[in-house]
Formats: C-alpha cells, sequence, structure tokens
C-alpha cells in the first residue's frame, strides 16, 4: 500500500471532519437519500472503524454483500449507534481513517481480508475505504452546500476497488444478453477494458483492442455515475464523457449496467 493511498485517506477524513465541525445544521437531509447529515456521518464513522478493524486482523461480518444486505446492515448498526453530535462524529471519522492507515502500514499490502464487499487484499481494501469516504463525503458535501473533495488524483486512487467491485454490482436484468466490448477511461489517466458477454462481465486491468466503444470520462463524473450519485444523460449533457467506435451508442448504456450498493 502506497504512501500516496495512506495520506489520501487521512486528508479526505480531515476534509470530512472539517465539514462537520462546521456543521450548523445536522439534521439537513442528504439530497436524494434517506439520511441526514449527522446519520450520514455516524455511518461514515461506523464505516472507518469496521475498516481499521478488518485492516488489523479482525473478522467482522457485516451483511452479505448484496445492496440489501448492506443496506439492512447499515441500518442496525445506525441503530445501535446512537452518536449524532457532529463534532463527536467529525472526531470519529478522523480517528478511525487514522486508525485504517495505521494498522495496514504494519501489514503487507497482498494480506487477504474479507469485507462487506467480499474477498480483496489490503491495498484494495485502502481504495474500498477512500471510495467510501468520497461518496458520502460528496453527499455531506452537497447538503451542506459546501465545495465536494473529490479530484483526479483521488478518484484515480479509488480505480482498484471500482475495478475488483464491477462484477460483483452487475445488475442481471440491465445486462441480460448483452454481447459488447469497452474501453473505458478517466481524462487525463488510466484506462481499462470491460467486456460483456452475453451478460457476463470480465474486467480487464489494460485497454481492450478494437473495443465496440470507448468511453473517456471526467474523473470526478466518472465516480459519481460508479457510485449511483449521477446518471449517464447528466454527465453527457455536462460535457464530462467523450464516447467513440463503431458502436458509440453503447456509451450511455454502460453506467446503467451497474447497481450502486
Amino acid at each position: 500500500m502506497t504512501d500516496r493511498l495512506f495520506w489520501t485517506i487521512g486528508a479526505v477524513a480531515e476534509d470530512i471532519a472539517a465539514l462537520l465541525r462546521d456543521c450548523a445544521t445536522p439534521d439537513a437531509p442528504i439530497p436524494g437519500a434517506e439520511w441526514t447529515v449527522a446519520e450520514a456521518a455516524a455511518h461514515l464513522a461506523l464505516a472507518n472503524e469496521l475498516m481499521a478493524d478488518l485492516a488489523a486482523g479482525a473478522q467482522r461480518p457485516y451483511g452479505d454483500g448484496t445492496p440489501g444486505g448492506l443496506a439492512a446492515a447499515n441500518a442496525a448498526s445506525l441503530a445501535a449507534w446512537p452518536e449524532r453530535d457532529a463534532g463527536r462524529l467529525a472526531d470519529a471519522v478522523l480517528a478511525h481513517a487514522r486508525a485504517f492507515t495505521a494498522a495496514a502500514g504494519q501489514r503487507p499490502p497482498e494480506t487477504p481480508v474479507v469485507t462487506p464487499m467480499g474477498s480483496m487484499d489490503l491495498a484494495t481494501l485502502g481504495s474500498y475505504l477512500l471510495t467510501h469516504m468520497l461518496g458520502h463525503g460528496w453527499d455531506l458535501a452537497r447538503a451542506l452546500r459546501r465545495p465536494h473533495m473529490m479530484d483526479r488524483q483521488r478518484v484515480e486512487l479509488c480505480l482498484p476497488f471500482l475495478l475488483l467491485a464491477m462484477p460483483r454490482v452487475v445488475d442481471t436484468e440491465a445486462v441480460h444478453g448483452l454481447t459488447a466490448r469497452y474501453t473505458i477511461g478517466l481524462r487525463g489517466g488510466r484506462r481499462f477494458g470491460a467486456v460483456f458477454d452475453d451478460g457476463r462481465l470480465s474486467v480487464h486491468e489494460q485497454p481492450l483492442p478494437r473495443p465496440d466503444c470507448t468511453i473517456i470520462t471526467e474523473p470526478v463524473s466518472f465516480l459519481l455515475m460508479a457510485l449511483g450519485r449521477r446518471g449517464p444523460w447528466s454527465a453527457l449533457a455536462r460535457g464530462a464523457v467523450l464516447a467513440w467506435g463503431p458502436k458509440p451508442w453503447l456509451a450511455p448504456r454502460f453506467p446503467l449496467c451497474f447497481r450502486a450498493p
């Protein structure tokens, strides 16, 4: 696990903590969600604690890996921990992020761990933690009308987790019968491949030769679509997506192939 990932996890946790410490409206609703700011912050603190425990080698079952199972586990954990003071939640988010990097720094990055999204190595768990904080950090920033904390460098560090998770969050109804070859990339950054074969997805670390459709997306929009915070048509309307190839019309369908947990 790289020092850059450790540093970014800490920096994002500090950004979230700063939002919460300045928050005068912890009961404000998260746009498009059922949680308030305080509830989302409590979930973040609990999730950071869970991942810190996993990094330290603890066994912490949490849901069954399905969107419904994770939602039920989230609801149960929030009900069991009633803390909703924004300042104390800020401290908890930051403390558990630091506990994660401290624990992970003591173990080899290839150490296997079992997480709410299945088995992965410790380095990918760090990418998972960062992805999770950025998604909920975006929600908090929107609810509080403050600047978000995403940028290209931070989004790139989310890719190891996102590539691993993609086959696990395929919407089987949406991809039924789909056969298509995609090269996907961040504007100015990394590219990778995704192949659907009659609805079955395989993800490739490198871009594909002769894809049906190449999609290059502005990094923040890429992550927001991956996390279900923004739809493809909105991203297209903002000029955040460029697509080409023999079948460019496949571009808007790609993000609809997945169901974010």
